[in-house]
């Protein structure tokens, strides 16, 4: 008989570990109240992934600090996975309901992949639509659901090294002929006019969109994206290739760009050193600058992109993206309490310690940057009537990919746009509709 009890007591504990197995946002697979007692005194666990280190990172965690102590009872487990394995981290654990309660996105088409699959929380009802800049959160937003808080905005402007536009009488171009002048200019003195690191293919896309955008207005990738009349082989973007392959042409960036890495730094040692000018990039380079060239900050300017003859688009049109936003796993065993501790980590004070303390901006409405570089960007995002995300991060990734790579071909010249425009469409065609 207790040989008889034995094998039932293996096997109720047996049982009681595999529940475990089923997901449920914890890691920890132990989910009886007497389990969960002796390993966290029988507090309720919520995890927490995301990308960052660093600053960002420990305002990250001061927010989940004040969560603990606003709910004694919840322990929030957090972990910082490098940006590079993240996305595949997650898609394993989406894949198996075993994702983390809250985690770290980008909005647009990415987190768009896990709503469509029902692997994210609808936090609709716990959000105030008030306390966002309404272009920033509309980026988590599908079918009027809200689905990720954006607590990072970034901005993509042309940075310039203002020193060399002085002693040449260049000024700030606001339309693409003054570009040209400024290009031609630069290149009479030996000078790269526009340093580009493409090899990942992403800086290049800016080109691309910025150019479509200006052509024919925002509406464009809208109706392409949602199928409401105009394609990816629309003559607006036909023409955005064109003018990029008028810029290779004219040699206004420097040699072997499609090769030459951008996390390694050697596109942006080309500003610091004086060989280049200009730079089409995200407001991280700011960061960049302060880490790697200090003393280049002096001689750092930015002038939004231009515009072009004829053009629907101006500069109140600006590429932007959103980072981190916050989302919900569907598989979350707490959700309303996940969605809580997302609220914290876009709260005011959470923004406010985030832009001041990162150099970044943030997409809470309001936060009102105390860097004076950074209260610039922020003045350009006051006055803007439309954010453009990139394309790679709204389009399903599968689209996102060969945009990427027809817009590296259209740079090494070894496309033609219509070529590319073409293949957009036609796996547009089978991606979207």
């Amino acid at each position: 008989m207790k040989k008889l009890l034995s094998v039932f007591t293996i096997i109720a504990l047996l049982l009681l570990a595999a529940c475990g197995l089923n997901g449920g946002g914890s890691t920890e697979q132990a989910t009886s109240e007497t389990e969960k007692s002796a390993s966290n005194g029988g507090k309720t666990t919520l995890e927490f992934w995301h990308i960052d280190p660093g600053e960002r990172e420990v305002v990250y965690e001061e927010a989940v600090k004040r969560f603990e102590e606003n709910h004694p009872d919840v322990e929030v487990k957090m972990l910082q996975i490098p940006n590079d394995a993240y996305k595949q981290k997650l898609s394993v654990a989406m894949s198996g309901n075993k994702a983390p309660d809250v985690f770290h996105s980008w909005g647009g088409g990415w987190l768009k992949n896990f709503v469509d699959q029902g692997k994210v929380y609808d936090i609709t009802e716990s959000t105030d639509k008030s306390h966002f800049n309404e272009l920033a959160l509309n980026n988590a937003t599908y079918d009027g659901k809200i689905y990720g808080l954006p607590l990072g905005l970034s901005l993509d402007v042309v940075f310039y090294n203002k020193e060399i536009f002085d002693k040449y009488g260049l000024k700030a171009p606001k339309t693409y002929d003054e570009w040209l002048n400024v290009i031609d200019t630069l290149k009479e003195n030996d000078i790269i006019p526009i340093a580009l690191a493409n090899q990942t293919k992403w800086p290049g896309a800016y080109h691309f969109m910025n150019f479509a955008s200006r052509i024919a207005g925002p509406e464009l990738f809208e109706s392409a994206l949602n199928r409401e009349g105009r394609g990816f082989d629309d003559p607006a973007y036909v023409e955005a290739g064109k003018y990029i392959q008028d810029l290779v042409k004219r040699d206004a960036f420097n040699p072997g760009f499609n090769g030459v890495p951008y996390d390694e730094g050697q596109g942006r040692q080309l500003l610091y050193t004086g060989q280049a000018a200009m730079m089409d990039m995200t407001i991280s380079f700011v960061n960049n600058v302060r880490q790697e060239a200090p003393e280049f900050e002096e001689k750092l300017d930015f002038f939004l992109y231009p515009t072009v003859p004829g053009g629907k688009g101006d500069q109140t049109h600006v590429g932007a993206n959103t980072g981190p936003v916050w989302s919900v796993a569907q598989n979350s065993k707490n959700p309303d309490l996940a969605a809580e501790l997302a609220n914290e980590l876009a709260s005011a004070e959470t923004a406010q310690n985030y832009t001041d303390r990162t150099g970044a901006l943030t997409g809470v409405k309001d936060i009102v940057p105390n860097d004076e570089f950074t209260k610039r960007f922020y003045d350009v995002v006051e006055q803007a009537t439309h954010l453009q995300m990139p394309y790679d991060q709204t389009l399903p990734p599968e689209l996102a990919e060969l945009h990427k790579d027809t817009t590296q071909a259209i740079f090494g010249l070894d496309m033609t746009p219509e070529e590319a425009a073409k293949k957009m469409e036609e796996k547009a065609k089978e991606v979207l509709e």
